[in-house]
């Protein structure tokens, strides 16, 4: 009987740290967080390296997620739809760029507020963006003697 209780407790001390796991990455991914967000929209020449899901970032800090991601058949630019916390009201003159943790870190989009102070509405769309950067075009255009 000792042995059985003895299972029983060790299986519930995994179990308790597996949840205590999951709940951990859920918190770190921002999954599940339950706050409220507003949708911005943004259209870049090329989305290279981001996707549905990638971070959107102010000053470093997570602010939110892309959750849509579509070509504009009229302009052939891709129109993204950023999903930021309704706490971060940003300025309606922001900036927004794709850019890249490092070499082998993945892209998100960083937000680079403007200094209007009206906000961006739910919905609005930020005008000023640039797309990602190709490495290796750079990397030919310097090797091919391009870059002059």
């Amino acid at each position: 009987m000792a042995e059985n209780s003895t299972e029983v407790i060790a299986g519930g001390v995994v179990l308790a740290a597996a949840v205590a796991f999951l709940v951990y990455v859920g918190q770190s991914a921002g999954i599940g967080t339950g706050g409220a967000t507003y949708p911005i929209l943004a259209s870049f020449r090329s989305v290279d390296g981001i996707g549905l899901g990638s971070d959107v970032r102010l000053a470093g800090v997570k602010v939110g997620t892309i959750t849509g991601l579509d070509l504009n058949s009229q302009s052939f630019f891709a129109d993204v739809t950023l999903s930021l916390n309704k706490s971060i009201q940003i300025p309606d003159d922001s900036a927004v760029v794709i850019s890249s943790e490092g070499l082998l870190g993945g892209n998100f989009i960083e937000i680079l507020p403007g200094g209007s102070e009206t906000s961006l509405a739910a919905g609005g769309e930020i005008e000023d963006t640039q797309g990602s950067v190709s490495l290796i075009t750079l990397l030919m255009k310097f090797v091919g003697g391009g870059g002059k």
